[in-house]
């Protein structure tokens, strides 16, 4: 487990002065906790929070008795990135917590090689599991995945001794579905548009000198001369 030392402050305290002595403000709250305010080495924080994430037991120091928790939430500045706040779930001792674990994915699988297409379905699951044995992540081996319709269900996720799980065991984890190429189809000629080169259609006339058809208006019309008196 991850220590990480705090002290209390005034609620009042501006939050602008803390961070500007290097701290962030923070709060625990627990089952049995009432929502204390502290502050923390804004620096450590980060650099925990980076390690353990939201699944890993942090031991606060600095304010009395000991107090093992997890980070519950955490505030970010919207520009830089960087946590501006934090709250910290006291767990109460002796009892199971229920969680999501991300799952981590490792291996190769020899479906992918082939061509074939990885569907990564899940990417945690849900468990009952006693603090102490709580797990940064839970891993899944692709490396079985061998053939198109090969899957992980939750079910075949591997999960702590004490942990019991939640997610529906037949839930697919990952699976694998066979690639197939879209073939691209040519644009069907648009009506009455020869295509350039093509010979004309049959019983069409070619057009006469001047543009009008054979037999058409292009036609001479007879001069009819008119009969002397």
């Amino acid at each position: 487990m991850l220590q990480l030392e705090v002290k209390p402050r005034d609620a009042e305290e501006s939050n602008d002065a803390l961070r500007g002595e290097g701290l962030m403000p923070a709060v625990f709250y627990g089952p049995k906790e009432k929502t204390t305010p502290i502050a923390v080495d804004a620096r450590r924080f980060t650099h925990t929070w980076k390690e353990a994430g939201e699944t890993t037991v942090i031991t606060l120091t600095g304010v009395g008795e000991e107090k093992d928790t997890l980070i519950h939430d955490v505030q970010f500045h919207p520009v830089t990135g960087l946590p501006l706040h934090a709250d910290f779930y006291v767990l109460e001792k002796g009892k199971k917590i229920t969680i999501n674990v991300p799952l981590s994915f490792i291996g190769a699988a020899p479906a992918e090689k082939e061509g074939h297409i990885i569907v990564k379905a899940l990417h945690e699951i849900e468990i009952e599991v006693a603090p102490a044995q709580l797990p940064h992540d839970l891993p899944v081996d692709i490396a079985q995945l061998v053939n198109v319709g090969d899957h992980i269900t939750a079910g075949n996720v591997k999960i702590p001794s004490s942990a019991t799980l939640i997610t529906d065991p037949e839930d697919i984890v990952v699976s694998v579905v066979e690639f197939k190429e879209e073939k691209v189809e040519a644009p069907a000629p648009v009506a009455g548009v020869a295509a350039e080169g093509a010979p004309a259609a049959a019983g069409a006339e070619a057009p006469a000198e001047g543009g009008e058809s054979a037999g058409g208006k292009g036609k001479e019309e007879k001069k009819v001369e008119k009969k002397s008196e």
